[in-house]
């Protein structure tokens, strides 16, 4: 059987592909299951502290919706597929600890959805990416018109979504679509990355990530309630007391996430 998700781990850091290249790595359902259960593993692995997201190949981080598995759908087994890329999408979101998607290829439709969800966004220069389902009499159906627009701002989201045009990676990263761009291995440089940020308390990330993540749609007082108790759950670790000594003795501290 071959796998549709890889999963390689090193360093306390997870490396998740999306292994359908022919396919430009499109979202067949049989691919988000096996995504989701990445995910749920991950989750559940607590000597992962970061994960990487990218495509197999150079030509495609993801393509989307796999069009060809829908043409012999109902509308109602459409209306259900879209539902299962916006849960996978959100269940990425919402992985405990910090995840960056390697953008190597393209990212069109739910392929860029996806790399939304992710927490940091890295990509190759000279990639194209887009929300273009309004070119094909739809709109973005998996979180597209929500984190965009809250990731860019109102304007040029709707710009980009209004118009259904790609944009390059270097325009993206001028409207803050992407945090950085990279002429050479992309993954090299997110697995980099991803092991400066594994470096850090486990159970800090985590807790960053919570306080970020639920204090952004808030009001500022309740964020900044949100953040004390994020904060309070450190406090109580061997990883603080571990990070205080080790800051004394001048070393590298290390965590266990406990």
């Amino acid at each position: 059987m071959s796998h549709l998700i890889t999963c390689d781990v090193m360093d306390h850091v997870a490396l998740l592909t999306l292994n359908r290249e022919a396919s430009r790595n499109a979202l067949s359902q049989q691919l988000l299951r096996e995504l989701a259960e990445q995910i749920e593993k991950i989750d559940q692995n607590n000597q992962i502290y970061c994960t990487v997201i990218t495509g197999a190949g150079d030509r495609a981080f993801c393509a989307g919706a796999d069009l060809k598995e829908r043409r012999g759908m109902s509308d109602t087994e459409v209306i259900q597929a879209v539902k299962q890329i916006g849960e996978t999408v959100r269940r990425v979101e919402w992985m405990r600890k910090p995840v960056i998607a390697a953008i190597n290829g393209a990212a069109f439709g739910g392929g860029l959805e996806l790399a939304l969800a992710c927490d940091i966004r890295i990509a190759k220069e000279g990639v194209k990416m887009g929300l273009t389902e309004t070119s094909l009499a739809i709109i973005p159906g998996a979180g597209g018109t929500q984190r965009l627009s809250r990731l860019v701002g109102l304007g040029k989201a709707k710009e980009l979504i209004f118009t259904a045009q790609p944009i390059t990676a270097t325009e993206a990263l001028e409207i803050g679509l992407v945090e950085q761009l990279v002429t050479d291995d992309v993954v090299e440089k997110a697995l980099e990355m991803a092991k400066t940020i594994a470096n850090n308390g486990p159970i800090a990330l985590e807790q960053a990530k919570r306080a970020i993540q639920l204090g952004v749609e808030t009001d500022l007082n309740t964020g900044l309630n949100i953040e004390h108790l994020c904060y309070q759950k450190t406090i109580p670790t061997e990883d603080r007391h571990e990070g205080l000594l080790a800051f004394k003795e001048k070393r590298k501290p290390n965590y266990y996430g406990k």
